[in-house]
């Protein structure tokens, strides 16, 4: 039998009644209730905007190096781009045919949405997928400096579904009313008009499920982007083990109460909240990969 505490409120005085104000903690004290969650810091901040380019293209190609760690590369599927701050109406995205897990700051290749190459490095081959899909997004979110897509094997099987993300867990709670489902497939993105309906349908959230196709994310730092991907894309692991064993039993998973996900969302759903979870991410591929991907 579980502990007392467990199961029901406990109250020693009345200084320490339980409160209503905390739903995610049944039974905590309003004293406690008012212990808050520190401060994340933030990214840092540029006057020099070409100062800026040259670090966000670092941390670029370093988000390449996590997906390439991650498995998320499948021959020559997946893009992830980043608005140029000294030039907004370009972005930089990965050259066609290189694999993830070499890419390096240089390789990186400036694209307008005229979709023509105009600075970059030696392989200039640009993905039509990504420049569809990415030039609309960055097109109609000025908010948005990077956007992230790739083939992960959980995400597309779960975009098989034709579904959005029941909240079954805390981490699934970054997405409440977060994400959207694209349903539509038409093959390989290469029209103007499906990436400019995807990005109609993403219209202000972080993600979108696309169906029979996989992930995409979007975010205000390249960091968030990369981590609302790899939450995404456990969301949907968990979400297909958990119905599975469910529907083995002839049950159902147990859904999160849309208030709590809702106060839940407010701590581990913001921006700056993204940006902060991906901090270990990108501490580790430096440390692994001794920085190479600077060059």
């Amino acid at each position: 039998m579980a502990p007392p505490s467990a199961v029901s409120p406990q109250r020693t005085a009345s200084s320490d009644k339980p409160s209503a104000a905390v739903p995610h903690e049944p039974g905590i004290s309003e004293s406690k209730a008012k212990v808050q969650m520190p401060k994340f810091p933030g990214p840092p901040e540029f006057t020099d905007k070409h100062a800026e380019r040259d670090y966000l293209k670092g941390r670029l190609a370093a988000a390449f190096r996590i997906f390439g760690k991650y498995g998320f590369d499948e021959g020559v599927a997946g893009h992830i781009t980043m608005r140029d701050p000294v030039q907004p109406d370009t972005f930089w995205v990965n050259p066609f045919g290189v694999a993830f897990s070499l890419i390096k700051k240089s390789d990186l290749i400036q694209v307008d949405h005229e979709g023509s190459i105009v600075d970059g490095g030696p392989v200039r081959l640009l993905n039509a997928a990504a420049f569809m899909i990415h030039g609309a997004v960055h097109k109609a979110r000025p908010d948005v400096l990077c956007a992230a897509h790739s083939h992960s094997i959980y995400g597309r099987s779960f975009c098989s579904l034709g579904r959005k993300l029941d909240m079954i867990t805390q981490d699934s709670c970054s997405f409440h009313n977060d994400h959207v489902l694209y349903e539509s497939f038409n093959g390989i993105v290469l029209a103007e008009k499906e990436g400019n309906d995807i990005a109609a349908c993403l219209g202000d959230k972080k993600a979108a499920l696309l169906q029979n196709h996989g992930l995409l994310t979007v975010g205000g730092t390249i960091e968030a982007a990369v981590f609302w991907f790899l939450s995404l894309e456990k969301c949907c692991q968990a979400q297909l083990a958990a119905d599975a064993a469910a529907g083995g039993r002839g049950h159902t998973t147990i859904k999160i109460d849309d208030d709590d996900a809702a106060f839940t969302y407010k701590t581990i759903g913001t921006p700056r909240a993204g940006w902060f979870s991906a901090k270990p991410l990108f501490d580790v591929i430096e440390k692994e990969s001794g920085a190479d991907y600077l060059q």
